[in-house]
């Protein structure tokens, strides 16, 4: 298992590119996310900033005690918080406590075996009807297998039919340097709770 500490304090970080992804702040401009938003995987926090600056309230979570001393260190833009933690134990009082979350870096760095746990996290803070806006990196090319691992959209779009529905997609927005064509931008909306009476009851 990756030590996410050791490798910021040996600045072994090369997901952190000292700017927000270059797709968000376009996306915001017609899309804004809105309210609280989690930012799991956060780093030393510029996409949390992306967001703040534009009026969210946004937590970052990271599991490395440097990553949020690093993001601390930066000026505050707005609501932005930093919680160090494991997004697999969150508190139970963040249940359905986010209107959405935005998902860069936290999706491809765990093993794909822990993309269903990743999955039931999200749904369970996120409001009944909360947005899951993702820069999914389908092709790392990682030569030593990940992370950051690669998945494909039909693995994508079949973990979250479940509990979510797709709004939109792209391939076409822009991103880092040498990332091109190797990313999708898409977001969810998670679906409406059933009602406790069952289906077709008003």
């Amino acid at each position: 298992m990756t030590d996410w500490e050791q490798r910021y304090q040996t600045s072994d970080t090369p997901w952190e590119k000292g700017a927000p992804h270059p797709a968000l702040r376009g996306w915001m401009q017609t899309n804004p996310l809105e309210g609280r938003i989690l930012v799991p995987g956060c780093g030393s926090g510029h996409d949390v900033r992306a967001l703040a600056d534009a009026g969210a309230e946004v937590v970052g979570l990271d599991l490395a005690p440097s990553a949020i001393a690093a993001a601390d260190r930066f000026p505050k833009v707005g609501k932005e918080s930093y919680v160090q933690g494991d997004l697999f134990a969150l508190p139970p009082s963040w249940a359905a406590g986010f209107d959405g979350v935005f998902e860069h870096t936290c999706f491809c760095a765990i093993p794909p075996e822990k993309r269903p746990d990743y999955l039931a996290a999200v749904t369970r803070i996120l409001k009944p009807g909360g947005r899951f806006l993702a820069v999914f990196f389908f092709d790392p090319d990682s030569e030593d297998g990940g992370p950051p691992f690669g998945c494909t959209r039909e693995e994508v779009v079949g973990l979250f039919a479940s509990g979510f529905d797709l709004v939109s997609e792209t391939k076409k927005f822009p991103t880092y340097p040498g990332r091109e064509g190797r990313e999708r931008c898409m977001e969810f909306r998670r679906k409406q709770a059933p009602s406790p009476l069952g289906s077709g009851i008003g």
